[in-house]
């Protein structure tokens, strides 16, 4: 107890409740506040995202270019020759030095980028459908984002505002979710933001022994949500966007369904709640002592992480690494994992074939045009505009609302989400989220049709 009484002393110095206060005040500004720009709700991070993409315009796609090409060459030459200025080095070898398997997407993702920027060799992969897209359109998005996400994300996590959010959160999330509370956060920042910001904060805090495997896994598939702006886009693609209120409820209802049911079922449920580090998760590791409340609890342990803070300068190289580790080490991944999706959905019938299999499902939900909506189901998989596409040239409207609420409840599309997790330390495979999104589907289809007959 003399223990106790003398770190909050300590912790309550001036200087650790400024450490405290000021980068989570302007973490909560950058990440979870909404602000209305041109009638869309969106958070600072990405607006300054948006004004870096609109800054470098043209440039953005050499640039991305070059980076992925370098990604590339780089991860040969490390395999190849094990030179030692990058073995010596943790940060290089981990950047670099990576799996034969992950280092042939990334060699992949260096000969579709080169093809898509220059516009040579197979025109399959470089179309304005399959790799055409991925680098003009999602690339320079998903750039500009890391940039602004990795190096301002040690201002949520490293200066105690998780431990204070995560102990209040606690209440609700572990009994409802059995996660742990911070994992709230990562949920606000996706919906208000984008996915990928969710993802990248899941992944940084599984690799810093926050999250286990468990809680990486079925936070990043199922609470990495689409955000507000990026549903209000697919609402209108099906020329639906006067029903976007009942759309939005939709949507966040069936994912809440999909979030009770889904992590209760393998690949998720057999995912062991072991840290990264091995360290199994203890049940008293969240338990908040019974003479103190949840938010002095909580406060103790904000201050006691600021406490820890003893040079900003690690803290700018901490977002420097995470800015350098997602746009080195995932952009390669999305192009090469998102270019192939693309291709198999754009120039086979495989999604077709895939997506037969709902078409009894489809008919005994009574969805008006079943066999058109068949074809949508399994193609999300590969990108989650694509569905909204092929629902356009649909006449009913009930089922478009479906197919478009359901291609942003399914969440795991390898053009983007798909990509991040599988270039994060996450621990999914290619074969898992393929499942998961299966899984997803059924959940939260009869919800959504079920919705949709009231509203119609």
């Amino acid at each position: 107890m003399k223990q106790f009484t003398a770190v909050r002393k300590k912790q309550t110095s001036l200087s650790n409740w400024l450490t405290f206060l000021i980068p989570s005040l302007i973490g909560l500004l950058l990440f979870v506040t909404p602000v209305s720009l041109g009638g869309e709700f969106t958070i600072p991070v990405a607006l300054l995202a948006g004004g870096l993409k609109a800054l470098l315009k043209e440039q953005l796609t050499a640039i991305i270019t070059i980076i992925v090409t370098f990604t590339g060459l780089m991860t040969i030459i490390t395999k190849v020759f094990q030179p030692q200025s990058i073995i010596k080095r943790p940060f290089l070898t981990s950047l670099f030095d990576i799996t034969p398997l992950w280092c042939l997407v990334r060699v992949a993702g260096m000969v579709f980028v080169i093809f898509s920027y220059f516009e040579v060799g197979p025109e399959a992969v470089w179309s304005g459908a399959t790799g055409g897209m991925v680098l003009n359109d999602l690339m320079p998005t998903l750039f500009s984002v890391f940039i602004f996400a990795g190096l301002l994300l040690p201002l949520l996590m490293n200066f105690g505002l998780l431990e204070l959010l995560g102990t209040l959160m606690t209440r609700i999330m572990r009994p409802v979710f059995n996660l742990p509370g911070r994992s709230a956060i990562d949920c606000i920042a996706s919906w208000l933001g984008d996915g990928s910001v969710g993802i990248l904060m899941t992944s940084k805090q599984y690799e810093t022994s926050y999250y286990t495997q468990r809680e990486a896994a079925v936070i990043g598939t199922t609470f990495s949500v689409v955000s507000i702006t990026f549903s209000l886009v697919v609402i209108a693609q099906v020329g639906l966007d006067h029903m976007f209120t009942q759309f939005y409820l939709t949507v966040c209802f069936a994912g809440l369904v999909a979030a009770f049911i889904v992590p209760k079922l393998p690949p998720l449920s057999r995912k062991k709640d072991v840290f990264i580090c091995g360290k199994v998760r203890s049940n008293d590791d969240e338990i908040i002592p019974e003479n103190i409340s949840a938010f002095a609890w909580g406060l103790e342990q904000a201050l006691d992480k600021a406490a820890k803070i003893t040079s900003p300068m690690k803290v700018i190289q901490d977002g420097g690494k995470n800015a350098i580790d997602m746009v080195f080490g995932v952009l390669p991944v999305v192009m090469g994992i998102g270019t192939i999706a693309l291709v198999i959905a754009e120039y086979t019938p495989v999604f077709q074939y895939l997506g037969m299999p709902f078409l009894p499902l489809l008919e005994w939900l009574q969805i008006p045009e079943a066999q058109a909506a068949s074809t949508t189901m399994m193609v999300g998989f590969t990108d989650m505009f694509v569905p909204s596409i092929l629902a356009a040239s649909i006449d009913n409207d009930m089922t478009r609302f479906v197919i478009a609420a359901l291609s942003l409840t399914q969440l795991i599309y390898l053009s983007e989400v798909g990509a991040l997790l599988l270039g994060s330390k996450i621990p999914v495979t290619l074969f898992e989220l393929f499942i998961i999104f299966i899984l997803r589907t059924l959940v939260t289809l009869p919800v959504i049709a079920a919705i949709a007959h009231l509203i119609f």
